[in-house]
């Protein structure tokens, strides 16, 4: 659309702020939070009628539950840091220790407890070779004895080429390739090992084995499970940032969207002019000395201040469909699979690309449930998929999502059990970490760096997951006030 001119005598003034901060998810939320914290004057526009992003909430049969991510990977620290910050410390939690399951094609078995996105570090282990099978085992052990740069590839190596390379199709197949699509919404075989295993290739190089590799990598993270959450859901990170924002005397719009961009005429005091659009149609405009661009939507609208962007073409992301079910069944109280269970590709008869058995997995959750009663959440959607579950209405996802947990969870399920059930939609939520979008991600990176006082982040050029968001966005706000 033609940006108005509100900058004209007679138009609207406009309002002046030491940043804006565009996107409200958490990337958004923490750049935000941190320029306030600096004194700055920040304002957050969010297009959504509520912040948080990929981490949300909502309200199920009396339960207050994650509408989007549940867990944050420990690696590096900078969650549990933030969390820190924000009074949250004692608020981290660990998964229950039960593991989580794959479903094959010919039935289900264990992922290893000890490995690295689905990668293990010993395939003769009782969980591994369970799932792997002898034959798959005795396959993977050869890594042990090919050279370290055997299979390492060049910059543009995907990790599907590497794992089949070094251990052989059976760990693709059996163990990595579900976790991808579990955890990236992706093929191993479109993803770049630098981008979901940063260190990974490094090493390898150091180590000589893919399994010597993922076990160093392991080793150097925090002791205890790999992934956390929060007492009462991933959502209270976002409540706290919000909070501590407006605790600075930052602002928050929602429902608010930005629809240009542009430099500001010569005479007003700010490098950046943003254009805005409410729920109702009413524009406005702000004057900016810094500016964060944490939602890829409005990429497209840099043209005017950042001309190198022009043609970068970002990944569009997975389109996902998250269905959470309340169930009434005693039957899961043991937990029969686990904290969750991952489904290989080739698994016929099953459309959900994961579920997770988030009563089995949470403590806080089991409590608020209640004995006997059941969360569980199945997620439909690959980069690249068709609509498929995601077109269907209500009720039919509803018992599609029934049937499919059934399967998953090796335990009967009726319709007659269901308590009460929700659908989330998600989109450009998880950008598929390729090559090409790696590449694209260094083009925009390059074109920002050029332009004082404009900074990006977000999943989108960080990286899936708050352990690569977090710092990346605290990184994009040093970078604005001249920090290292």
């Amino acid at each position: 659309m033609t940006a108005p001119d509100l900058g004209q005598p007679g138009s609207a003034p406009a309002e002046h702020w030491d940043a804006v901060v565009v996107g409200g998810g958490v990337a958004g939320l923490v750049a935000a939070r941190d320029l306030a914290a600096s004194g700055l004057r920040t304002l957050v526009l969010e297009a959504r009628e509520t912040v948080g992003g990929a981490v949300g909430r909502h309200v199920v049969a009396g339960l207050t539950l994650d509408s989007g991510a549940e867990s944050f990977a420990t690696r590096g620290g900078a969650v549990a840091e933030l969390a820190l910050e924000l009074g949250l410390g004692e608020r981290v939690v660990r998964p229950e220790p039960r593991g989580a399951w794959v479903l094959l094609p010919h039935g289900a078995g264990p992922l290893p407890r000890a490995g690295l996105l689905g990668i293990p570090t010993d395939a003769w282990a009782a969980d591994a070779r369970r799932t792997l099978g002898t034959a798959g085992a005795l396959r993977a052990g050869v890594d042990r004895v090919l050279p370290g740069w055997w299979g390492a590839g060049g910059d543009g190596l995907t990790l599907g080429s590497l794992v089949r390379r070094r251990m052989g199709s059976r760990v693709l197949e059996r163990l990595v390739r579900p976790v991808v699509a579990g955890v990236h919404a992706a093929d191993p075989d479109d993803v770049s090992v630098d981008a979901v295993a940063p260190g990974l290739r490094a090493a390898l190089a150091e180590q000589g084995s893919l399994a010597g590799a993922v076990r160093s990598l392991r080793a150097s993270a925090p002791a205890g499970s790999a992934v956390a959450g929060f007492d009462g859901g991933l959502h209270v990170l976002v409540d706290a940032l919000a909070a501590d924002l407006t605790g600075r005397a930052g602002q928050v719009r929602t429902g608010a969207r930005a629809v240009a961009v542009r430099r500001a005429l010569q005479d007003v005091a700010a490098p950046f002019e943003v254009v805005t659009e409410d729920a109702e149609g009413a524009e406005g405009l702000l004057w900016a000395d810094r500016l964060v661009v944490a939602a890829p939507a409005a990429l497209g609208l840099l043209g005017d201040v950042a001309p190198g962007l022009a043609g970068v073409g970002l990944d569009p992301g997975a389109e996902v469909v998250l269905v959470t079910l309340i169930l009434d069944a005693p039957a899961l109280d043991a937990a029969p699979r686990g904290t969750g269970v991952l489904t290989s590709p080739a698994a016929q008869g099953v459309r959900a690309k994961a579920l997770t058995h988030a009563t089995a997995k949470w403590a806080w959750l089991a409590a608020a449930a209640g004995p006997g009663r059941h969360v569980v959440r199945l997620s439909y959607g690959v980069a690249g998929d068709d609509p498929g579950p995601r077109a269907l209405p209500d009720d039919e996802l509803t018992a599609l999502a029934l049937r499919d947990a059934s399967i998953l969870l090796g335990t009967p399920l009726a319709a007659g059990q269901v308590e009460a059930s929700a659908r989330v939609a998600w989109s450009q939520s998880l950008p598929r970490p390729s090559a090409a979008h790696r590449e694209a991600v260094a083009q925009v990176r390059a074109a920002v760096a050029q332009t004082p006082g404009l900074a990006v982040c977000g999943a989108w050029v960080a990286g899936n997951g708050l352990a690569a968001v977090v710092p990346d966005a605290r990184a994009a706000t040093r970078g604005l006030l001249g920090r290292q």
